[in-house]
């Protein structure tokens, strides 16, 4: 779960029912396929605990024209579909009689009283980017965590429940940077949800109460993690890479993931806009990132926050406009669906109609199945909605983690489909653009075909066209191209 402080607020969703943790599998070292033979990972010998906040290669993909180096180069064998960087973390989901005061030392010190004995195992569940990374290993994609994790029951946790759901994983720390560093900042990564008898939530934290990233200690990208992001086709980063990781770090890991030809995927999330303001290095991480992404993934506000402009079309067209390598925005609008601009076209697909019980890890659902439709070339309004139906699968349930859709979940939804459509929102929001570029709309009832620069493709035809595809991978195990 992702947080960047401690907030309180009102919440229509109901409280998590008890989370059932599988049986724990023997191995301590993640890798469900092969990047390296005979590599292991080592691991600190530190064990204690503490809390820290949350929430083939590629077709018609190529890396940054700029990079000439790059043309020289033979293209490195991609293996894993996506790497997710940073940000690995444990949920711990309470009820308590009342959240705890506004005041740092109040909020600290409730904290550690939380922190003084581990809570039962029916609490814990996977956060962070854990959960884009069981959301895509669910539709067949293959998935390397690239993260730090502590040597202790939390680490342990987290260790075998990605095992679990056959996703990889790689320690991010050098045996220098483990001697180096403090016991107390080696530790796994906990989020304390905490949840009141009038269901408002309230989140506690490590990084609520220090000004470095809780990792700081991490100086230079292993050969490990350099091995992983060169084998994978996405390199997947959001803005609470920054609550663990230095500013340095991630350039790094972003100029890496250039130089050897792995498309980079960005979800800035709330932190965009704290990082507009944040420090030198922040903000020059930021836009660094906001450059040399190929595809850039936000909410309507977020887009808003980062260009200054309302509209999110226009704002989409912004981002594009000054980055050097992105190839997609994508704007999520919430429950009237989603939007993709390109440098050729808009396309746009609305919400599909659920009982909504938890949005909880319905953006990392939705993120996954984007990267789904661009490793796979699959067509943009197919992308679309698709991802809105991954997206809308997780929100019929309650929590992340190990509470992701289903690829079964996600197959049903796609069965018997219906759309939110808001036709007065899109014609308004659409009508300014139809001069300057081709707009695809996914329609609920209209003929495929165009009206002016207004292609619709009807909802039946592009679920004809996926579902045989989803049912098919049920059976066989795995998504194929």
């Amino acid at each position: 779960m992702n947080h960047q402080s401690v907030a309180f607020k009102n919440t229509q969703f109901p409280f998590p029912p008890h989370l059932h943790y599988s049986t724990p599998i023997p191995s301590r070292v993640l890798f469900p396929f092969s990047l390296h033979p005979n590599k292991t990972i080592t691991k600190s010998p530190y064990s204690a605990f503490s809390c820290r906040g949350f929430h083939t290669p590629l077709l018609n993909h190529p890396s940054c024209s700029f990079h000439s180096s790059n043309a020289t180069k033979p293209a490195a064998v991609k293996t894993v579909d996506v790497a997710t960087l940073g940000n690995l973390c444990v949920d711990i989901v309470l009820n308590v009689p009342k959240l705890p005061p506004p005041s740092p030392d109040s909020r600290k010190a409730f904290m550690e009283q939380l922190s003084s004995s581990p809570p039962d195992k029916q609490y814990w569940e996977a956060g962070g980017n854990c959960n884009m990374a069981i959301a895509a290993a669910r539709l067949g994609l293959k998935c390397v965590a690239i993260g730090h994790v502590g040597n202790e029951i939390y680490g342990k946790f987290l260790e075998d429940l990605l095992q679990a759901e056959g996703i990889g994983m790689v320690g991010m720390s050098e045996e220098t940077d483990v001697l180096n560093a403090p016991s107390s900042s080696y530790e796994t990564l906990l989020c304390w949800v905490l949840v009141d008898p009038l269901q408002k939530h309230g989140f506690c934290s490590r990084a609520d109460f220090s000004k470095e990233p809780a990792f700081s200690w991490m100086n230079t990208l292993s050969e490990e993690v350099k091995r992983a992001i060169k084998r994978s086709r996405i390199l997947f980063c959001n803005g609470y890479d920054f609550d663990e990781l230095s500013p340095h770090m991630i350039i790094s890991a972003v100029e890496y993931a250039v130089e050897v030809g792995t498309s980079v995927f960005f979800d800035p999330g709330p932190r965009g806009k704290s990082l507009l303001s944040g420090t030198a290095e922040e903000q020059k991480a930021l836009k660094h990132f906001l450059r040399m992404s190929d595809v850039l993934l936000l909410t309507s506000d977020e887009a808003e926050s980062l260009t200054g402009l309302v509209d999110p079309i226009l704002a989409g067209q912004e981002l594009l406009r000054k980055g050097n390598c992105t190839k997609w925005v994508v704007v999520k609008m919430g429950p009237k669906g989603s939007i993709l601009i390109t440098k050729s076209g808009i396309t746009c697909a609305s919400a599909f109609k659920v009982k909504i019980m938890d949005t909880v890890g319905c953006g990392d659902s939705f993120v996954a199945a984007i990267a789904y439709g661009f490793i796979h070339n699959i067509p943009l309004v197919t992308t679309l909605a698709f991802a809105n139906a991954v997206g809308a699968a997780t929100a019929m349930g309650c929590g992340a983690g190990r509470n992701v859709a289903t690829l079964k979940q996600v197959v049903e939804l796609m069965e018997t489909p219906d759309l939110n459509e808001d036709d007065k929102f899109w014609n308004e929001l659409l009508r300014e653009h139809l001069d300057s570029q081709e707009v695809t709309f996914l329609s609920k009832m209209v003929l495929n075909g165009s009206n002016g620069r207004m292609k619709h493709v009807t909802l039946q035809k592009v679920v004809s066209e996926l579902l045989p595809k989803l049912k098919s991978s049920q059976l066989e195990g795995t998504l194929s191209s």
